[in-house]
């Protein structure tokens, strides 16, 4: 017994290594791990009395990869190391499960003299991804139960397989197949890994261990496949076969097209995956740590690895929550608007467990905002991602209604209606009228500042911004919104349901457009400004994509809805009035809606022609409408001022205190409008890119483009000092 795996041997001299990590939810490999199965691998190669070993997990799930803190702390360490110190580091895993596979033999003598291992099984329930998948890889042979997923998801955190996961997969199911779940970390369900080859047999989890059993008495002596002689890929491999020229060609072709070259991971796995082909196992494993040093020394997965899981993670578990209010379930929730966001919010909520009630001026607008959520249960008992009876529970959660007084009882009350400040104000008076005033309200308004909306209820120390974003169901981050007033108990309240329905808060202080709408809109904005200028659209938008987004300005544009964004800015100007300063593209946004009448996606006419609200092609009048100026800027120049212009504009939010962390800065851009997520966000962005480089650039397209791209003081004041984002946030926390 070892601190983390429990090693029993049977009668029959079969050892069963149990992974069971104390006090983690879920199995990792750390380095408490990586010492422990060292020592079982070989006392089962040594020990004699031992014909064979059983690997499986005391844990509901069989593991879940590394610790990605421990590849935080080394993707820290490792830019200032040798390579080569580094490379010894990663290596270490991969040759301890290579010798597990060769029961500790020299390949030549497992090819030549004969020799054999004694058999490893790995026992899988549940999820085994990364290095939890690549365990099961190196073992001779893999049972699972039905509830059984594989995935190597390394590629998601800038990094790749590291312990043999991009040479055994391809070698276990070819070429073609294992670069599609290599380069996208998709996972394989259990009968799929059957028809692969991937597991033996799949059985149910009283039947796991003892199937495992079976296998190892039925293999005294094994020998992996790729040890054999005469051992071929399976569809081709190699430098010169036909198909695994074919594979690679389109491959390189398709990878480039999604990724763009941002991502060096995905071309270090095809290397990976390349050279390998072409080489013996033993070589093939180095090679792959030789890859993973390069990436784990460069900037992309550290700041992914920050990010998009430990810094995540905090999120969810409350970081932000204040500490001293009692936490208390949200059982009734109160929906005013059955709109689009209205009809998501109530879905999501039901999901959950809440009761829901979803009020609408007219009953039919309140019964087809509950349709939008049948037709999401229809889709998903199709796709037997949930049972009938759980679908229609869900469904008998939501009271459409027209009643104000069917609120009573609520524990939250979330608004959802027009982003107009009289009709929200009407709504707010008329629930408080029935729930009373320390009934917590959450305004799902993207723009309106909260302090302002916040006077149509009594207390506004219980009145809170939570903004959603569009489609619910399927967007992952929360925006929550302090107004001046807002107390700790609407904090509290509002990141607990955010919480209970399994999204990604961050929390924000009060500004019009707060965070991230202020953000996104400067990205839009930008793109109609070039269209305005006669940069040509297609380039425009192109550019964009290269930059990292998941869609250029205008697409995104046309997605938000352009009339959304004339209103939003018609709003602004009546609020401000002298005050207001002209974004580039105002007048681009005013043309298109009220000259030309398109709207965007919602009326299939906006910068992008739609067929049934399908994209088809950049709308050709709009080289009438914007004309194409001869001299075009170059692709450079289009890409930094569609990344420069948002980065700006984030540092102007922490310096004017709407940010109070970095954190929350990159995981609201990255998962509230598509922020280039290898960059970590654009706080990670400007630390990796320097602070005094990016003042410098940025000042220089202030001179060629306007003072939307001056850097704040904040900027200046960090680039003079050598400061940086996250360096002053751990300096704070360790004061």
């Amino acid at each position: 017994m070892t601190e983390t795996i429990r090693f029993d041997v049977d009668a029959d001299g079969i050892a069963v290594l149990t992974i069971d990590l104390p006090d983690q939810s879920m199995n990792v490999i750390d380095a408490r791990l990586g010492d422990d199965l060292a020592r079982a691998v070989d006392r089962v190669i040594t020990d004699d009395a031992i014909v064979g070993a059983v690997i499986i997990s005391g844990k509901k799930d069989f593991m879940a990869g590394a610790d990605l803190r421990m590849l935080q702390d080394l993707s820290r360490e490792a830019p200032s190391m040798r390579a080569g110190d580094v490379y010894e580091r990663n290596v270490s895993l991969n040759l301890l499960l290579r010798k597990l596979e060769t029961g500790g033999h020299d390949a030549k003598a497992m090819l030549k003299q004969g020799a054999k291992a004694k058999p490893f099984v790995a026992a899988v329930a549940g999820r085994a991804l990364g290095g939890g998948f690549e365990i099961p890889l190196a073992c001779h042979f893999r049972v699972c139960t039905p509830d059984a997923q594989f995935g190597l998801p390394e590629v998601m955190v800038g990094l790749l397989p590291g312990a043999g996961g991009t040479q055994r997969l391809p070698r276990l199911i070819g070429l073609q197949a294992a670069l599609q779940y290599l380069t996208t970390g998709k996972t394989i369900k259990a009968q799929e890994a059957k028809g692969f080859g991937i597991v033996a047999e799949v059985v149910e989890p009283d039947q796991l261990l003892a199937k495992a059993k079976e296998i190892v008495k039925a293999n005294p002596k094994v020998v992996a496949p790729w040890d054999q002689k005469g051992f071929k890929y399976p569809g081709g491999g190699g430098a010169m076969h036909p198909k695994a020229v074919e594979t690679f060609i389109g491959a390189n072709a398709m990878a480039r097209g999604q990724s763009w070259g941002n991502y060096p991971a995905v071309d270090a796995i095809l290397s990976c995956v390349y050279e390998g082909s072409i080489v013996p196992m033993d070589t093939a494993v180095r090679l792959e740590s030789k890859y993973f040093t390069k990436l784990i020394q460069g900037p992309v997965a550290g700041n992914m690895i920050r990010t998009l899981f430990v810094n995540k993670q905090a999120a969810e578990k409350g970081m932000n929550r204040p500490a001293d209010v009692e936490k208390a379930p949200i059982q009734k929730l109160g929906m005013l608007g059955a709109g689009l966001m209205g009809a998501g919010i109530a879905y999501v909520s039901a999901k959950a467990g809440m009761e829901v009630v979803l009020l609408d001026r007219e009953q039919a607008a309140a019964d087809k905002g509950k349709t939008y959520s049948e037709r999401l249960v229809e889709k998903d008992v199709k796709k037997r991602r949930t049972t009938q009876d759980k679908g229609q529970a869900l469904l008998d959660r939501i009271h459409p209604t027209t009643d104000y007084n069917d609120l009573k009882g609520c524990d939250l009350i979330i608004e959802a209606v027009f982003e107009n400040r009289e009709i929200k104000a009407e709504v707010t008076k008329a629930a408080e009228a029935v729930v009373g005033p320390d009934t917590i309200f959450g305004t799902n308004t993207s723009t309106l500042p909260i302090t302002s909306l916040a006077e149509a209820w009594s207390r506004p120390e219980n009145f809170i911004g939570i903004h959603f974003f569009s489609p619910v169901e399927k967007m992952m981050l929360v925006e929550i919104i302090k107004g001046e007033k807002t107390g700790d108990k609407a904090i509290a309240k509002a990141l607990d349901y955010t919480q209970a329905i399994r999204k990604t808060p961050i929390v924000v202080n009060d500004s019009r457009g707060f965070y991230t709408s202020r953000c996104v809109g400067v990205y839009i904005m930008e793109g109609f400004g070039m269209l305005e200028a006669g940069v040509a659209p297609a380039l425009i938008e192109t550019c964009g994509r290269q930059a990292g987004f998941p869609m250029g300005p205008l697409e995104l544009g046309d997605e938000v809805a352009i009339d959304l964004s004339v209103k939003i800015m018609r709003q602004t100007m009546a609020d401000l009035g002298d005050a207001y300063v002209p974004s580039p593209g105002d007048q681009v946004a005013i043309r298109m809606v009220e000259d030309l009448g398109r709207f965007g996606a919602k009326n299939d006419k906006g910068f992008y022609d739609y067929q049934n609200h399908r994209k088809t092609s950049l709308w050709p009048g709009l080289a009438d409408a914007f004309p194409v100026a001869g001299e075009q800027p170059s692709a450079e120049d289009v890409r930094h001022r569609l990344l420069f212009s948002q980065v700006v504009e984030c540092a102007r939010c922490f310096e004017e205190g709407i940010l109070e962390n970095p954190i929350d800065g990159d995981l609201g851009a990255i998962f509230g409008w598509g922020f280039p997520p290898f960059t970590g966000g654009p706080f990670s962005f400007l630390d990796t890119y320097g602070i005094a480089r990016f003042v410098e650039d940025a000042d220089a397209l202030a001179a060629r483009f306007g003072d939307r791209f001056t850097p704040p003081k904040l900027l200046r004041d960090m680039a003079a000092a050598g400061r940086t984002f996250y360096g002053d946030m751990e300096q704070r926390a360790a004061a």
